[in-house]
């Protein structure tokens, strides 16, 4: 993840959680303009205590915010424990011996993909 990637996720989970960049500021003992020179000047990134603590006001983890797809965490998380309280030989049929059901779920993938474009 790069910088761009950092400061857009930051923006993100700030509106996500509708701060204002004043607010959040505030909220994490920062200078009041500092979220917004961090957003709109890019030219730095917050040291890893500043991050975290962004991170949990704004209600959000580490865990939800470097994430592959920050946008989709959630839904992603509720397949996951959907899956895993299945039966593990259930499971394992799933993703070791039915090519044909793992090409479903590809092809259902790849029209919703087309759908959302």
């Amino acid at each position: 993840m790069d910088k761009a990637e950092i400061i857009s996720r930051i923006g993100y989970i700030r509106v996500r959680a509708k701060l204002t960049q004043k607010a959040l500021s505030n909220a994490i003992e920062m200078n009041p303009s500092y979220i917004n020179r961090l957003e709109c000047q890019k030219d730095f990134l917050p040291s890893l205590e500043v991050l975290l603590k962004i991170i949990e006001v704004c209600g959000s983890t580490p865990e939800e915010f470097f994430y592959h797809d920050i946008a989709a965490y959630e839904k992603d998380k509720e397949v996951s424990e959907k899956l895993s309280s299945l039966p593990s030989e259930v499971r394992e049929y799933i993703l070791d011996y039915d090519p044909d059901l793992m090409a479903l779920f590809t092809k259902l993938n790849n029209k919703l993909v087309k759908i959302k474009n």
